[in-house]
């Protein structure tokens, strides 16, 4: 059985306050050591069996992760990478606003926590991130241009603009408004 050791010390292997090339960028290797290690337990989180594990900061941080990063490295392209995001959500809520168990834990594990707000669709949530992030302002890494601060902030006025991620659109079967299909044709980033 899987457990929130083991999801730490995978997703943070180089150490607690370190950030991996392989989060943010695609990474058929790295996708294919979560499947291989973390399917099953990813599954579990998604079905309400693990949250028992948001009652502590470190045991919460490794249930996030399987809610909101894991699905995301092994359903890219299709609706299943943000089937478990509401639910994420709602753990972050709780082990974030409601018992601030982000204060408990080194900067770069925070982002975690807080990245559930930043993949929002809600223009609540949205501000509830960019919140989060401006928080770690003094960590020169996150507030460098282009940044986790940054990023917070760009996907905010992604969905200040359109109400909704646009590249997601394809994967959870919604048509593009001819805005949203302009933007992504001129590359729809951050």
């Amino acid at each position: 059985m899987t457990t929130p050791a083991d999801v730490l010390g995978f997703w943070f292997a180089e150490g607690p306050d370190t950030f991996r090339e392989a989060w943010f960028k695609r990474d058929d290797a790295f996708d294919a050591a979560i499947r291989d290690r973390f399917a099953v337990a990813t599954q579990a989180a998604r079905e309400g069996a693990l949250d028992d594990w948001a009652t502590q900061p470190d045991s919460a941080l490794a249930l996030l992760v399987l809610l909101d990063q894991f699905p995301r490295n092994l359903h890219r392209g299709s609706a299943e990478a943000f089937a478990s995001d509401a639910h994420a959500r709602a753990i972050a809520r709780d082990v974030v606003l409601a018992h601030r168990f982000d204060l408990a834990l080194a900067r770069t594990e925070r982002v975690f926590l807080y990245l559930p707000f930043e993949h929002s669709e809600s223009m609540a949530d949205q501000d509830v991130s960019v919140a989060l992030f401006e928080g770690l302002r003094d960590d020169a890494r996150m507030a460098k241009p282009d940044g986790t601060i940054d990023y917070a902030w760009r996907h905010r006025a992604v969905i200040a603009r359109f109400g909704r991620f646009p590249h997601r659109n394809v994967a959870l079967g919604r048509d593009s408004t001819a805005a949203e299909a302009t933007w992504l044709a001129a590359g729809g980033g951050f």
